[in-house]
C-alpha cells in the first residue's frame, strides 16, 4: 500500500511537470505483484483523476476551442476503444514481449519533449484528415498502453493545429481525459481490474497533480524529466531481462 500510494503521488507530480508519470505508477503495480495486463488495466483506471485535475486546471486555456474537442473526440474515442480491445483480445504473452519496447518508446518521447515543445511553436502543416489519422493512431496506443500519450498527442497538435502552445497543452489534456474515460469504461467493464490498488494510486494520483503544479515553478522539469527516463530505462531493462 505504501509502495501504491508513493507511485501514485510521484505519477501525478511527474504528469504536472514533465509528463510520462505511468512510467512510475505502472512499474510499480508490477513491483506490487500484478500480472502485466492486470497492472496496465489498473493504471489506465487510476491515473484518471490526475486528467480530471489537470483539465479543470486549464479551462481558461479551454475557452474557444469547443469545436476543436467536439471535432475530435470522435475520433479520439474511437482509438481508445481500440486499442483497450486489442490489449483484452490479445494473449498477455504479446502484451508481456512488447511492453519493455512500449516503455523504451515513451522515454524516447520523455526524451525529445523539450523539442516538441519548440516545434509546437513554429510553422503548422493544416491537414484535417492527417490532424485525424494522427490522433486516431496515438488514441489507439493510449488505449493499449498509454504512457507517453500526452507528450505525443502535444507534438501531433502542435503540427496540425495552429494556436498557441499553453491552449495546444490544456487541448491535449482533454483528449487524454477522454481517452483515458473511455479505457477506463472498458476495462472496469471487461478488464481484470485490482481494485483495491486502483483506489489507492488514483486518490493520491489527484493529489500528486495538484502538488506537481507548485512543484513544476520551482523544481527544474529537466531534472525531473532525466530521473524518469533513467527510471524507465532501468524498468524495460529489467522486464527484457
Amino acid at each position: 500500500m505504501a509502495l501504491l500510494a508513493a507511485a501514485g503521488l510521484g505519477a501525478g507530480a511527474v504528469n504536472a511537470v514533465a509528463g510520462g508519470g505511468s512510467l512510475v505508477s505502472f512499474p510499480a503495480l508490477l513491483a506490487a505483484g500484478y500480472p502485466s495486463i492486470t497492472a496496465n488495466v489498473t493504471n489506465s483506471i487510476a491515473v484518471l483523476p490526475g486528467y480530471v485535475g489537470g483539465t479543470l486546471a486549464y479551462r481558461r486555456e479551454l475557452g474557444g476551442q469547443a469545436a476543436r474537442i467536439r471535432a475530435l473526440a470522435l475520433t479520439s474515442a474511437l482509438g481508445a476503444a481500440t486499442g483497450a480491445a486489442l490489449l483484452l483480445v490479445s494473449p498477455a504473452s504479446v502484451f508481456e514481449a512488447i511492453v519493455p519496447w512500449l516503455i523504451l518508446a515513451a522515454c524516447g518521447l520523455l526524451a525529445v519533449q523539450p523539442r516538441v515543445a519548440a516545434a509546437a511553436q513554429g510553422p503548422r502543416a493544416r491537414s484535417p484528415l492527417a490532424l485525424h489519422a494522427a490522433v486516431l493512431a496515438a488514441s489507439v496506443y493510449g488505449g493499449y498502453f498509454g504512457a507517453g500519450l500526452g507528450i505525443m498527442l502535444l507534438a501531433i497538435l502542435g503540427v496540425f493545429v495552429d494556436d498557441e502552445l499553453q491552449r495546444l497543452n490544456a487541448l491535449k489534456g482533454v483528449l487524454s481525459l477522454l481517452v483515458a474515460v473511455v479505457t477506463a469504461v472498458g476495462f472496469a467493464l471487461f478488464g481484470p481490474v485490482a481494485w483495491d490498488a486502483a483506489a489507492i494510486v488514483g486518490v493520491t494520483c489527484l493529489a500528486g497533480g495538484v502538488l506537481g503544479v507548485s512543484v513544476a515553478r520551482r523544481l527544474s522539469a529537466r531534472v525531473l524529466r532525466g530521473v524518469v527516463i533513467a527510471y524507465g530505462v532501468s524498468v524495460a531493462i529489467v522486464l527484457l531481462v
